[in-house]
């Protein structure tokens, strides 16, 4: 049944992938598409009309690094979204659980409304965000090892009240800088979008978020441990704050990397574990590979919609993803119920 699955949705990913490159708002044949990506890749074809040209900018450019972004921040929202639920020991976690979200709001406002960060140019909003993401996961953990080890108590009341800072923060820049059109940027950002995706930028997260996914593949003894909780892990001759350190660190690189490249969006992290731990239990072997290739396909999809759904305009994806991922969630916890570290809820 597993080995099924994760072959079903490696095909249906391909297939996503192949489909959504040949949706969007300019009427493109699916032969012409094709052609191109052809041609880019293997020279094969006519470089005069294939290599050049509106079309062969719109298919490579725009849609094929939009899809591998898509497929890129999706498998790294849910595997994401696995292992903080892990980390936590909550099924209610999602990857910005701890604050990074906040951070990540804060870096990118005070990047908009300050000027900070200005010298790494078009990407500075980015790169703030990125690093704010990552320093709030750093203080989150610094924060919840004082006054005695990091459990996963601790560190959600770590994470909120250091969100809490952040956001409050955040709003306090926005106040006092009153500026309008700063206002429209740092909200439309905080929806999330996929439309500046760079091929030079793909280079980089697609390696990290696939390095990231396959290193937790790697941990899943690890992470069911950390759902039967500490005590547990000691007398099974496991300590698991060393590890709880790492996988910290790990998902905080992930998480910037994704919001460095598209905004905060929310829901996936959460939705797409609930779903295949709903089918297939709570063993992370499974878990982790199944969650990756669903949040892809998801992601496809939810960006096809966005910029499909009202014509000649786009819809942030993360207003989206919210709009189908809050219903889904309350029917999952209304009709369903499953185990999550031993235990029906």
């Amino acid at each position: 049944m597993y080995v099924l699955a994760v072959i079903l949705l490696t095909v249906l990913l391909v297939i996503s992938i192949l489909t959504a490159v040949t949706i969007g708002s300019v009427d493109l044949s699916v032969k012409d598409v094709y052609s191109v990506i052809l041609y880019k890749v293997f020279g094969i074809g006519d470089p005069e009309v294939y290599g050049v040209g509106a079309m062969s900018d719109i298919v490579w450019f725009i849609r094929l690094p939009r899809i591998l972004l898509a497929t890129a921040v999706g498998m790294g929202l849910a595997v994401a979204g696995v292992v903080m639920q892990a980390i936590v020991k909550n099924p209610i976690a999602d990857p910005y659980i701890l604050g990074i979200s906040s951070g990540a709001s804060l870096g990118a406002t005070v990047a908009i409304f300050l000027g900070v960060g200005a010298v790494f140019g078009s990407n500075s909003i980015g790169i703030c965000a990125f690093i704010g993401a990552f320093l709030i996961s750093v203080l989150v953990q610094i924060t919840a090892n004082i006054g005695g080890r990091a459990n996963s108590v601790r560190l959600l009341l770590a994470g909120t009240a250091l969100g809490s800072v952040c956001s409050a923060f955040s709003n306090f820049v926005v106040y006092i800088a009153g500026d309008r059109d700063g206002i429209q940027t740092v909200t439309f950002w905080l929806m999330g979008s996929l439309a500046g995706a760079k091929w030079e930028n793909l280079a980089v997260i697609i390696p990290c978020v696939f390095i990231a996914t396959l290193f937790f593949c790697t941990q899943s003894r690890i992470l069911n441990m950390m759902l039967l909780g500490d005590e547990v892990s000691i007398t099974l001759g496991t300590d698991l704050h060393r590890y709880r350190q790492v996988y910290l660190v790990v998902t905080a690189l992930l998480i910037g990397f994704v919001v460095y490249s598209a905004g905060i969006i929310g829901f996936v992290g959460l939705i797409i574990p609930h779903v295949v731990r709903m089918f297939f239990g709570t063993d992370h072997k499974k878990m982790l590979p199944l969650s990756a290739l669903s949040g892809s396909i998801f992601l496809i999809w939810a960006d096809v919609a966005s910029r499909i759904i009202i014509p000649k305009s786009e819809v942030p994806i993360g207003i989206l993803v919210s709009m189908i991922g809050a219903p889904c969630f309350i029917y999952l916890l209304v009709r369903r119920s499953y185990g999550f570290g031993g235990e029906k809820s």
